[in-house]
């Protein structure tokens, strides 16, 4: 299957961060026709298109705008969630780096479609060359009047604000980063009231992921029957995808959904050292993970399910057989219990347990009873935590221990004074979060 460049077609002109080279590409075309349109028109576009969030939910994106109540008498927000933290997921950042107007356009029409006057970008603080490029398009865009009052003589008024965040993975969940919009710690809000009726500033939000919106141009501009040509049915369109980890060429490469790992693989060049795939996920740590005989399934939300994982941000991380399963996985659980913020029992303390028994795996310490306690761990945590970070946390192990049981298996020792007790695993995992 071809690449099909589309937000990432001009990222070789250095001038297309610009608004003068972004322009000279056709840039900022499909507002001014945009603007021309009925706000429920513009939803209805994107509802038709079929158009899934690129943040890892695929939550089909017309739908979440339709969501926002109408003629409320209330502010509307559009808030921009560009903090992308998730490990091995890299493609927001390059698109806010290259083609930052695409970006800007996309939230300048979804905040006319919604009617929003307001629009924020929430940028990871730890990437500041991105934080830099946004806000020189938005100062770009309003000095040219496409940003502010009346645009374009449409009557529409808009202004953005860029937010660089303060390097906490948690506010990349969407009421997160509400609160800390608002100025308060980032932690997840309890759901109901959904964004859409109650977000930021308690009115009505709607929140997409960057590559969601930098999508809104070319949709609105080209057309739905344009747009669905690429990919299936159930998941329509195009996908940057960031390939990572043991190949060759590292990087991005745009493609329809439903393309497959073996083929990104051949883009990417293939294996390092000509060795062979052990395992894979398909988008960030927070997704099972899957083996070389699944190199052939499609890449789309649906396939990914019926394969046990999700398609998730769509950045495939690549691991060869040099690769230790537990020492993997047990580096992803301390990522989750280190930015765990705390709030609900489940994640706080089971992240700290799963942590505690996974190392003394990791050091050939393990015993068989703890392979159980590891599952019983994980189910208590999966879908009883108060946001998706718990579950993401609950991830890994199933099916690391599905696939590739043995290793596990062959950390256990057998001498009586290691066996599993209960008392003795806490006061180990207490150690080592020391």
């Amino acid at each position: 299957m071809a690449l099909t460049p589309v937000i990432t077609e001009f990222w070789d002109d250095p001038s297309l961060y610009t608004l003068d080279g972004y322009k000279s590409h056709g840039g900022y075309v499909a507002l001014a026709d945009a603007l021309k349109q009925d706000p429920d028109s513009i939803i209805a576009t994107v509802k038709d298109s079929g158009l899934r969030g690129r943040g890892g939910a695929g939550f089909p994106t017309g739908l979440k705008w339709s969501f926002v109540p109408q003629n409320d008498g209330k502010e509307h927000y559009l808030v921009v969630n560009a903090d992308e933290s998730e490990p091995g997921a890299c493609k927001d950042i390059p698109i806010m780096i290259a083609n930052p107007h695409a970006l800007v356009e996309g939230v300048i029409i979804t905040s006319y479609a919604i009617r929003a006057s307001h629009a924020f970008i929430y940028i990871r603080g730890e990437v500041p060359h991105a934080i830099r490029r946004v806000a020189l398009a938005v100062e770009q865009a309003r000095a040219a009047g496409l940003i502010g009052n009346d645009i374009l003589g449409s009557g529409f008024d808009l202004n953005i604000v860029v937010h660089a965040g303060a390097g906490a993975y948690i506010c990349g969940e969407e009421t997160a980063l509400l609160d800390s919009l608002e100025g308060y710690r980032g932690q997840p809000r309890l759901k109901p009231p959904f964004p859409a009726v109650a977000g930021l500033y308690a009115s009505p939000t709607v929140i997409n992921n960057v590559e969601t919106i930098a999508n809104i141009p070319y949709i609105v501009g080209r057309g739905v029957d344009w747009f669905r040509q690429f990919g299936t049915e159930k998941s329509p369109g195009f996908k940057v995808f960031a390939v990572s980890g043991h190949v060759k060429r590292p990087g991005i490469y745009e493609a329809p959904l439903g393309i497959t790992m073996r083929e990104l693989l051949d883009y990417a060049g293939g294996m390092r050292d000509g060795r062979p795939v052990k395992f894979w996920l398909p988008g960030g740590s927070s997704v099972p993970m899957l083996t070389a005989e699944h190199l052939d399934i499609p890449l789309t939300y649906e396939d990914m399910a019926a394969a046990g994982t999700m398609l998730g941000t769509g950045t495939p991380m690549m691991f060869d057989d040099t690769v230790s399963v537990v020492k993997a996985v047990t580096r992803w659980l301390e990522f989750y219990k280190h930015e765990s913020c705390g709030k609900c029992t489940p994640c706080r303390e089971g992240t700290y347990w799963i942590t505690g028994v996974l190392e003394k795996f990791e050091h050939g310490h393990g015993s068989s009873e703890e392979v159980e306690t590891l599952v019983t761990l994980c189910n208590q945590i999966s879908g009883r935590s108060f946001c998706a970070l718990g579950d993401a946390a609950a991830t890994p192990y199933p099916a690391a221990l599905k696939y590739f049981r043995d290793e596990f298996d062959a950390a256990i020792t057998t001498s009586a004074d290691e066996q599993f007790n209960p008392s003795a695993s806490y006061v180990f995992a207490e150690a080592v979060s020391r």
